[in-house]
């Protein structure tokens, strides 16, 4: 510590000693050096303003991540049903099958029974953004729909779906399950 009662040029080796302990002697007061060059303090600013560039980069990265994030995380709620939904799917068309069966069969509270069931699980489905394609009448996508036979046909274009053997679905935007479907040929001769 400084006294008050040291002379002054006592003080001022007892600071160039205090600069020196302090930055490890580079003080320009505990060298005796005078103030610092121009190019110092332009080499000072250019790191100054690197690293506001690189504070700046860092931050607009972490933005970045943090907006993919949370679009990853809602894509990933809103299809989260879609395995549990694809399962559901082979059940309903099996209830379908049956409720068509018994239909010819002449039992037909069985049928509307088994038919409301179906409805209601479709319903279900539909809350959670599970829909069936509309595939009947409109050009073959292979996006949309698995070719399963090719059908002569003189009334439709050839390429149209004419005949679905299994409905497809989709969750939200994406297909769920494609529609397996029979495709207009020309007919030969």
């Amino acid at each position: 510590m400084i006294q008050a009662d040291q002379p002054s040029n006592q003080r001022e080796e007892s600071t160039a000693n205090a600069d020196q302990n302090l930055d490890g002697g580079r003080s320009p007061r505990a060298a005796g050096a005078s103030p610092p060059a121009q190019e110092d303090i332009e080499q000072l600013r250019k790191e100054r303003d690197d690293l506001r560039d690189q504070l700046l980069r860092s931050r607009a990265e972490f933005a970045n991540y943090q907006k993919r994030a949370k679009q990853q995380a809602d894509a990933d709620r809103a299809y989260a049903i879609g395995n549990l939904a694809h399962d559901l799917l082979e059940a309903i068309d099996n209830l379908e099958r049956a409720t068509d069966a018994l239909r010819s069969s002449a039992a037909e509270g069985i049928s509307s029974g088994l038919e409301m069931v179906q409805k209601q699980l479709l319903a279900i489905l539909s809350k959670y953004g599970v829909e069936p394609l509309a595939s009947l009448g409109k050009p073959f996508d292979p996006n949309y729909h698995d070719a399963m036979l090719q059908q002569p046909s003189a009334e439709h274009p050839e390429g149209t779906v004419v005949g679905e053997l299994s409905k497809g679905y989709k969750i939200h935007d994406r297909v769920l399950r494609p529609s397996k479907v029979a495709v207009s040929v020309k007919p030969t001769g």
